[in-house]
């Protein structure tokens, strides 16, 4: 993995709608399946119960190879695969840490109440949340959450780079050492 780019301001990473307490944005080149899982994995140490990450990234971007990475880094039950045709899987704790929940939104059109349909059996404030395709669907369901933007060449490529960005908006985001998951 190259370098993330310099931490940007986090008053420069909060929108209008935004909150007014962001984290740091970070930017991260992953080469390879394999660097995503392990982003994923280095991601996870810096994850706890009640956190909501959202990714976002065209089909085949890496968006579930990066929440298998984190599965294993919090080491949770079952394989993480794509959650497409159940919506929603819940991994639960090999030891002491949180589930990880693992939603696809894609075919979830009514945003948050569709979320509220899928009748988890966790609670969201004892898990960690990933939500593929969440973007403008379930930001309702945490002030803090960490954005994660997966870009990719489109078209008919081999190429196996991907642009991974990091955003995080809230108090809990504001002093999380993003920087520290290109190392």
């Amino acid at each position: 993995m190259e370098a993330p780019a310099a931490p940007r301001n986090p008053a420069e990473s909060s929108g209008p709608s935004e909150p007014s307490v962001a984290g740091v944005t970070t930017e991260i080149t992953v080469n390879s399946p394999e660097q995503m899982r392990e982003l994923g994995r280095r991601l996870a140490k810096l994850l706890r119960a009640g956190d909501l990450v959202m990714l976002t990234g065209e089909l085949g971007a890496g968006k579930t190879t990066m929440t298998r990475g984190l599965g294993e880094g919090l080491g949770v039950r079952g394989a993480v695969t794509s959650p497409t045709f159940v919506i929603a899987r819940v991994h639960p704790p090999l030891g002491d840490g949180p589930p990880l929940v693992h939603v696809d939104a894609y075919r979830l059109g009514g945003g948050l109440d569709d979320m509220e349909d899928l009748d988890l059996d966790v609670s969201l404030t004892d898990s960690v949340i990933v939500v593929e395709w969440g973007e403008g669907k379930v930001e309702e369901l945490a002030d803090d959450r960490l954005h994660v933007l997966i870009h990719r060449a489109v078209g008919d490529t081999t190429d196996e780079v991907r642009h991974v960005t990091l955003r995080g908006v809230g108090e809990r985001w504001a002093t999380v050492g993003l920087g520290a998951l290109s190392a």
